[in-house]
């Protein structure tokens, strides 16, 4: 199968790269580099170091004799997109093409805009150029579980069945977003759900919950097909800080209470979803969701975890908790349901297996690499910033 995947120099789209060139399909991945600028921007970098896309692909070529195609742009830039599903011709798209961050949208008013516009234009300009070029390629999107908030029901996949005085119909599940990114994922939802209603297109949108790990099969092969791994504040994940806090031997940061519960899943369920996704698509007018997640945790949970797991190296480590920089439910209720891709056959790792021995044996190589100033909360929800 004919496969594109925008992001492509990412954290998921490479290593989601490097899997299906393995299983034999032919893979061209899209990048702008935009997350290696905004590394400049910050002053981070990943704990793990990355080669340049280029490297990692000739490395890729030498090592299994795949060839994967760059395409370098911007999916803001219309022509780009149209020209490369011109030329491409895929038979399914996956999209990782976004600016990701909750905190790096909420910095203030140029973020909050600039990933709004980025993240919205790029996926209204990939429609119309599906529609036009390739109308029965199927898009993978990667959506989010954070459009769906904390709601004091349980989260259907995507739709849910109401009564309202007397009448019945089937509806979108109502989104609670967080943050301006979280927005800007609701608005790519109802946008393809409309392109698929009126031009017949076929969509699987993924609301991914949080992912951990750095090690695929692909990577563990060669170091220089190594993905990133992020552990600041503005991009790093809470479960990604706290591993990196007990290497580097400061407390765990809790934000408030720590009763936040999200999905999770291991990097490698990632990219079995994506594929099952891809070899069982959507029909033609189908706009369908799936909650890609496979436990939940609250954070408090995460951290306790974090520092059994670092007893194994000997590490000592403490909890603390902080003020929560940003606005959101610190006890809640909160329980998915994620059956579609199960039924699909999707065979789940588990964080109690994957914290020691694919992540913190990993981590330990690149101690000499963590910058503890990059964890402390950077960006103040509350605080309105021009």
């Amino acid at each position: 199968m004919r496969i594109l995947i925008l992001g492509g120099d990412g954290y998921l789209g490479w290593p989601t790269a490097l899997h299906l060139s393995q299983r034999g399909h032919t893979v061209a991945v899209a990048d702008n580099f935009a997350r290696r600028a905004w590394d400049h921007e910050l002053g981070a970098e990943s704990l793990t170091p990355i080669r340049s896309l280029h490297e990692r692909l000739a490395a890729w070529r030498a090592l299994s004799g795949h060839e994967i195609t760059p395409w370098i742009g911007d999916l803001c830039d219309a022509a780009f997109v149209d020209d490369m599903l011109r030329a491409f011709v895929p038979e399914a798209v996956v999209h990782f093409g976004e600016q990701r961050s909750a905190p790096y949208s909420m910095i203030d008013r140029r973020h909050a805009v600039f990933t709004q516009v980025n993240n919205i234009t790029g996926t209204l300009n990939l429609l119309y150029a599906l529609a036009e070029h390739a109308p029965d390629c199927h898009l993978v999107k990667l959506g989010t579980m954070g459009e769906y908030g904390t709601p004091n029901i349980d989260i259907e996949e995507g739709y849910i069945t109401i009564e309202h005085k007397g009448r019945s119909d089937t509806l979108p599940f109502p989104k609670q977003p967080g943050s301006w990114y979280h927005a800007s994922k609701v608005h790519d939802s109802h946008n393809i759900m409309l392109a698929c209603r009126i031009w017949g297109l076929r969509a699987t949108d993924l609301n991914q919950g949080v992912v951990y790990g750095v090690d695929t099969p692909e990577i563990a092969a060669d170091e220089r097909l190594r993905t990133r791994f992020d552990y600041d504040a503005v991009f790093g994940t809470a479960l990604n800080r706290f591993l990196v806090q007990a290497l580097a031997g400061v407390p765990l940061t809790v934000y408030g209470q720590g009763g936040q519960t999200r999905g999770f899943l291991d990097i490698r369920d990632t990219l079995a979803c994506v594929e099952l996704a891809i070899t069982h698509p959507a029909e033609r007018g189908q706009f369908r969701v799936f909650n890609q997640f496979t436990e939940q945790f609250d954070v408090a949970g995460l951290a306790h975890a974090v520092r059994e797991a670092a007893q194994v190296f000997g590490l000592n480590v403490r909890i603390e908790h902080i003020a929560n920089p940003r606005v959101e439910r610190e006890e809640h209720y909160y329980n998915a349901s994620n059956t579609h891709l199960l039924d699909l056959g999707l065979q789940p790792h588990f964080l109690s297996d994957t914290l020691i021995e694919s992540v913190l044996r990993v981590l330990m190589r690149y101690r000499e690499r963590i910058r503890p100033e990059l964890m402390l909360p950077a960006v103040d929800w509350r605080r309105i910033r021009n």
